[in-house]
């Protein structure tokens, strides 16, 4: 079960670690490298198709989409990342996340490479992230998957729209 954190609240690194065990998550495929979300933060994997654009928006947000009568913003992560583009092809999906409750209930489209597997880290030890990357603000913790290291998305902070600026 997950703590709600009030919107203010600010954890360091040991408490954002301390709050992934236990989880499951929807492992995926960016640029040759595995991520992973918190599997509750999924709400749904849908196979890609192009937004609408939307002016005026930063260039890693594709646009919108509709799903079932809500319009949801879709960003690439490559882009948010800062790696390399790809072309788009029937293995990219888009995963729509919800952001916790503490963050308003927010939900975006991200658009990955590929949906690997659902990861049940059991005992696995959740490591903190190490390194200085534009992607290291979004990853929680660290987790070894067979011999690949997985990084932890936080969707909470890939959501946030102050981010963003």
């Amino acid at each position: 079960m997950q703590t709600v954190m009030e919107p203010d609240e600010v954890l360091d690194i040991d408490d954002r670690v301390d709050r992934l065990q236990g989880s499951d998550y929807l492992s995926f495929e960016l640029d040759g490298e595995l991520y992973g979300v918190d599997i509750q933060t999924v709400e749904e994997i849908r196979v890609w198709e192009k937004p609408t654009l939307l002016p005026r928006s930063p260039a890693f947000i594709l646009g919108v989409i509709n799903l079932r009568g809500m319009i949801v913003p879709v960003m690439d992560l490559r882009l948010r990342f800062d790696t390399q583009q790809v072309d788009y092809h029937r293995e990219t999906v888009v995963l729509v996340l919800r952001a916790s409750e503490a963050a308003n209930h927010k939900i975006m489209g991200v658009v990955v490479d590929a949906v690997s597997d659902v990861v049940d880290h059991g005992e696995g030890q959740i490591m903190p992230p190490i390194g200085d990357s534009q992607v290291i603000a979004y990853v929680s913790g660290l987790l070894n998957v067979g011999e690949r290291v997985m990084s932890l998305v936080n969707v909470d902070e890939l959501l946030r729209i102050e981010r963003w600026i």
